[in-house]
């Protein structure tokens, strides 16, 4: 597009920040947050497009009176609660969906590399699950009872040492996004082939529909909410590695942000995925097939809808497809 033309189409808008910023034009909080989107927006064309331009200079002000205006009669809304998992957290996931799609392929790949070893060195499950839980296991699959070890501890011990060690694993991994994301890649790799590993093991064993309908009760909200957490670390290496239009503090500050809310919004996750594994998942064998399928693709249903379908709603709400020019 044109310089003419972008400045033709938007300069409307444009006036009317400048009478927010300067007091003489009174809106909601809300409006001002969508028009600093938008502006936000236009600046980035800019940057890209007319990098030596005016324009760029001019909307690089507003932007930083508009920020200040913003957070300077910012209210909390009573229903802030519910906005930040309705709203900010889809948003920040989609701005985020590189760096979790990333994510999703190093683990996917880890995943594939554990079984493979397993398949050629006998040794190897030993080495990642350690000789502890691989001779337990193997004595409960001699008794016949496979998944035993998910009963060995009382429930509400379980529930609270699985929540917290699971929230652990993924703040580290996304704090370890601060090393350029290359922490934050070991985790995912280890985690990847932890779990290839582990159910390559009970394949082996003849015991893997066992272990597929008891695992991922509670493995499917767990798993992926170890991915999403390793994308957010993704998004702090991102911010850092390719600053863009932005200097490099700046972009580090926003992948800092944005990885943040998306970490944040998996605590409930795992306070649901702990429960099941506590709870739920050592009763699995002895509940019909078609109970434990249903919590499994429930689960994943819901996944999906949440870090997939919701954040593209919620993208598209907010940045409507412009009519080219």
């Amino acid at each position: 597009m044109r310089e003419a033309a972008f400045i033709k189409r938007n300069q409307d808008r444009w006036k009317r920040l400048e009478q927010v910023v300067g007091g003489m034009d009174r809106i909601s909080g809300d409006d001002a947050s969508d028009l600093y989107i938008q502006l936000n927006d236009d600046l980035s064309y800019a940057r890209t497009f007319y990098p030596k331009s005016p324009i760029t200079s001019y909307l690089n002000g507003i932007a930083v009176r508009l920020h200040q205006h913003i957070y300077r009669n910012k209210r909390t809304p009573k229903g802030r609660f519910i906005t930040f998992w309705k709203h900010e957290v889809p948003l920040a996931v989609a701005s985020a969906r590189n760096s979790l799609l990333l994510a999703l392929a190093v683990f996917i790949c880890a995943a594939a590399i554990g079984a493979v070893s397993v398949a050629h060195d006998q040794t190897f499950v030993r080495l990642i699950l350690g000789d502890g839980y691989v001779d337990q296991t193997l004595e409960n699959i001699r008794t016949g009872k496979p998944m035993a070890i998910y009963a060995s501890h009382g429930e509400g011990e379980m529930f609270l040492f699985i929540t917290i060690n699971n929230i652990k694993v993924a703040l580290t991994a996304f704090a370890s996004g601060i090393s350029a994301g290359f922490i934050t890649l070991l985790i995912m790799l280890s985690n990847g082939i932890m779990l290839g590993a582990f159910q390559y093991f009970f394949h082996e064993h003849g015991v893997l529909t066992e272990s597929l309908l008891t695992v991922w009760v509670h493995g499917t909200l767990e798993i992926s909410a170890i991915i999403v957490a390793g994308g957010a670390g993704f998004c702090i290496g991102n911010g850092w590695l390719f600053p863009g239009t932005y200097t490099r503090g700046e972009s580090l500050r926003r992948g800092a942000k944005t990885g943040l809310k998306v970490v944040m919004g998996l605590v409930p996750v795992f306070i649901i995925a702990g429960f099941l594994e506590s709870f739920v998942t050592r009763h699995a064998l002895t509940l019909r097939p078609w109970v434990a399928l249903t919590i499994i693709f429930g689960s994943l249903a819901w996944v999906i809808w949440y870090f997939i379908i919701l954040p593209y709603h919620a993208t598209r709400r907010t940045h409507p497809v412009a009519p080219s020019a």
